[in-house]
C-alpha cells in the first residue's frame, strides 16, 4: 500500500473529502483507487479561527510503483507494522509458565504465551472484573475497601479504573499488536487512527473479560483471588511460586507483572533476593476544572461542536527550584476517584468514561521527587514515602476515607479553604478543606506554586481560583525498578524471573506496559520451547 500524509479537511467538512484529496495528491482518476483506511487522525487548532482534522491515509492502487516513482510529496510506500512472533526456542519447559497480575503487561504477556501455545497460568490477587466492580462501588459509597481488589488490584490492573487512554510515546511496533487486540476485544476501531485514543473505563471491563477468554480458549488459565506471598529459589533460579492459602506452583519461567502498588509482593520479591533500585518518581494532587472550561482554552470558537469531544491538555514546567512539574493522565469529563489499595492510606485517582461527559475535567498535578528525597537509602524507601503521605492525607481528611481538598486560589495564598466555589469536587467519598501546605513539604508546594502559574499562562483558567486541588496522587508510576538483564529481560539477581511492566519501573500506562509484557514473553519464548508436561 501507499501512505500518503497531510490530507487536511476543515471542521465543517464531509470526511468524503479525504477521498476525493487523496485522489487530487495522487493525481488518480476514481477508478484507479482500490480502497483507502485512515491511518492516522489529528486535530490542528492552532490558528484562531480554524480548525483542520489532518489525516495520514493508506491507500491500495492498481500501480504502486508507477505512483511512488513520481515521487510526489507526503506519499511514500506504506510500512510493514504487522506484528511478527517470536521463533521458539530449543530447550523444553519443565513446567507451564507463570504471570503474576492481570494488568496490561501481565494480559499481554499470557496472550502471547498462549497464542504460541505455551499455556500460561495467570495468579491475580485481585477479583474478576465483574466482582471487582462491587467491591470498589461499595468502597466508594460506603468507605468499606477490600485490600485486594480494588481500584489498583483486579482483573485489567489500575487501567481498568481510569480514562482508558491508549497514548504511548514509546515508539515501538508492539505497541499496534496492542491496538489490534483491544479492537478484537471490542474496542472502537477508532483507537488505532485516533492521535489520543482512550476506551474509557465502561468499554474497558468488557474487553478485559474478551481477553481474558481468548487466553482461556487458547489453553491458559487465569486464576482469581490468587495473592503470591512466596517465591521459591534454587542455586539462584526460580522454581516456584507460592499462593496464599498455602498452594505451591511449581514453575522456572515467571513474569512479574504486579503493578505499582503490590508494595507487600515487592517485600517479599526483595526478600527472596530480587535485585532493585529506587527511582525517581512523581506526587501531587488531582486537580478539577469545568470540562467547559478546558474546551474554550483548546478550542476557542469551536468548543462544543459536535465533532469535537472533551478537549485535554498535557502541561509541563520547570519549577524555579529545579524540580520537574506537570499533568499526568488527563481525563476528560471525568471523575476523581477514592484509590487506596491500603487500610488508613488515602490515595487519589482519575476516571473516564467513554463519552467523557462528566462536568469536571481532571488531571493530576505532579511533582517530581527523587531517592535523596525519601529519607533513606533503602532500595524499597520510595514505597515507605508513599506510604507516609498516604497516612497523612487520611488523617487530614477525617480518617474516614474523605480526601483532603483546597481551593487553587487559597493555594496560592496559602491559607485554608473555608467553602467550596463554582466547582464541586467529583470524589465520591467526599473531601475535607484544609491547607494542602500542611500535607506536602515545602519544597513540593512551592514548585506546584510554581507549576499552576506557569500552566495558567499556556492554558487560560488553569489557576483558576475556585478550581479544587485533592490529595493524594501518589501511585503515578512506581518508586522502584527491578533490575534486569537488557537482553534476556530477566532478572540480574534471580533467573527466570521477568521483570514487566509499570510496577518494574519499564513502563507508564496501558500500551507502553502492554508492550512491556509482550517484550517479556517473547524473551521467555525465544529462550524456551512450550513444555513437554501435561
Amino acid at each position: 500500500m501507499i501512505r500518503v500524509a497531510q490530507i487536511k479537511i476543515s471542521i465543517d467538512d464531509s470526511i468524503d473529502k479525504v477521498k476525493e484529496l487523496v485522489l487530487k495528491q495522487l493525481r488518480l482518476k476514481e477508478h484507479e483507487l482500490l480502497d483507502y483506511r485512515i491511518y492516522k487522525q489529528s486535530i490542528d487548532a492552532r490558528r484562531r479561527g480554524k480548525l483542520d482534522f489532518v489525516y495520514t491515509v493508506d491507500v491500495a492502487v492498481k500501480d504502486e510503483e508507477k505512483i511512488l516513482a513520481k515521487k510526489l510529496p507526503n506519499v511514500s510506500k506504506t510500512p510493514d507494522i504487522e506484528y511478527k512472533y517470536p521463533v521458539k526456542g530449543q530447550e523444553a519447559m519443565n513446567h507451564r509458565p507463570v504471570v503474576v497480575g492481570f494488568g496490561p503487561a501481565g494480559m499481554f504477556a499470557a496472550l502471547i504465551l498462549a497464542e504460541m501455545g505455551y499455556r500460561p497460568i495467570v495468579l491475580e490477587r485481585g477479583e474478576a472484573v465483574d466482582e471487582r466492580v462491587r467491591s470498589i462501588e461499595k468502597f466508594w459509597k460506603e468507605g468499606i475497601l477490600n485490600p485486594n481488589s480494588n481500584v489498583q488490584f483486579g482483573e485489567g490492573g489500575a487501567g481498568t479504573f481510569s480514562d482508558g487512554k491508549l497514548t504511548t510515546r514509546v515508539k515501538d511496533l508492539r505497541g499496534r499488536k496492542v491496538l489490534e487486540a483491544l479492537v478484537e476485544a471490542g474496542a472502537p476501531e477508532d483507537i488505532l487512527y485516533m492521535a489520543h485514543p482512550h476506551v474509557g473505563t465502561d468499554l474497558l471491563r468488557g474487553i478485559v473479560k474478551n481477553i481474558r477468554q481468548k487466553i482461556i480458549s487458547l489453553g491458559g488459565e487465569v486464576r482469581f483471588n490468587q495473592q503470591v506471598t512466596g517465591f521459591l529459589m534454587e542455586d539462584g533460579h526460580i522454581c516456584g511460586v507460592k499462593v496464599k492459602g498455602g498452594d505451591t506452583l511449581l514453575t522456572e519461567n515467571v513474569i512479574v507483572a504486579i503493578g505499582h502498588s503490590a508494595r507487600d509482593t515487592f517485600y517479599e520479591l526483595y526478600e527472596s533476593g530480587v535485585s532493585f533500585t529506587a527511582k525517581p518518581f512523581a506526587v501531587g494532587v488531582r486537580i478539577e476544572h469545568p470540562q467547559t472550561l478546558i474546551d474554550v482554552a483548546q478550542y476557542k470558537e469551536f468548543a462544543g461542536h459536535e465533532k469535537l469531544g472533551a478537549a485535554e491538555y498535557r502541561l509541563t514546567h520547570k519549577a524555579e527550584n529545579g524540580r520537574g512539574v506537570y499533568t499526568f493522565c488527563m481525563c476528560p469529563g471525568g471523575l476523581v476517584v477514592p484509590s487506596s489499595s491500603e487500610k488508613g492510606r488515602l490515595v487519589t485517582n482519575g476516571m473516564s468514561e467513554h463519552a467523557r461527559n462528566q462536568e469536571n475535567a481532571n488531571s493530576a498535578l505532579l511533582v517530581q521527587v527523587f531517592p535523596e528525597d525519601f529519607g533513606s537509602d533503602h532500595p524499597l524507601a520510595g514505597i515507605e514515602f508513599q506510604r507516609r503521605l498516604e497516612e497523612k492525607a487520611f488523617g487530614m481528611g477525617g480518617s474516614d476515607y474523605k480526601a483532603p481538598a483546597q481551593l487553587v486560589g487559597d493555594f496560592l495564598k496559602g491559607q485554608a479553604s473555608k467553602r467550596l466555589g463554582t466547582v464541586t469536587p467529583s470524589y465520591a467519598l467526599g473531601v475535607k478543606l484544609t491547607n494542602l501546605h500542611k500535607l506536602f513539604p515545602s519544597y513540593m508546594t512551592d514548585a506546584m506554586k510554581d507549576g499552576l502559574k506557569a500552566f495558567d499562562r499556556k492554558l487560560h483558567g488553569f489557576a483558576m481560583d475556585d478550581a479544587v486541588m485533592t490529595g493524594v496522587e501518589s501511585r503515578s508510576s512506581s518508586p522502584v525498578r527491578m533490575d534486569r538483564d537488557s537482553e534476556t529481560l530477566q532478572s540480574l539477581t534471580v533467573k527466570g524471573v521477568y521483570p514487566s511492566g509499570e510496577g518494574a519501573g519499564f513502563a507508564g500506562g496501558i500500551v507502553s506496559a502492554g508492550i512491556d509484557g509482550i517484550k517479556c514473553a517473547e524473551a521467555m519464548i525465544q529462550a524456551f520451547a512450550p513444555s513437554l508436561k501435561k
